[in-house]
């Protein structure tokens, strides 16, 4: 059994676990499933929309699939979410990603 089947078991038995939803993310990005991993990355900002930890994946595989302005709105939205959360080194790299990604136009 593989580690994405694994968590796609442990997925089975605890479906809003918002961890176990960004690793099969993570796991279906390192295998280069880039559509898999925007399913579960979306699934995540919607059912988990708290999860700071998503947006600045989810922006940098936005930003690999060449879709700045959804890169651009992931980061923001996580700024927000970060901020509401006092999370200020998750906000910081959001704010460098965000503005990284702007000086490239």
């Amino acid at each position: 059994m593989t580690r994405l089947d694994q968590l796609l078991n442990f997925l089975h038995d605890s479906p809003t676990d918002a961890f176990l939803t960004f690793a099969i993310a993570k796991e279906y990005e390192g295998m280069g499933d880039r559509e898999k991993a925007l399913q579960y990355y979306h699934k995540l900002s919607i059912e988990n929309e708290d999860y700071v930890g998503t947006y600045y994946h989810l922006g940098k595989l936005f930003e690999k699939i060449d879709q700045v302005e959804n890169a651009l709105t992931a980061y923001k939205k996580g700024m927000e979410i970060a901020q509401k959360q006092g999370d200020r080194h998750a906000f910081s790299e959001l704010a460098a990603a965000k503005a990284d990604l702007a000086d490239e136009d």
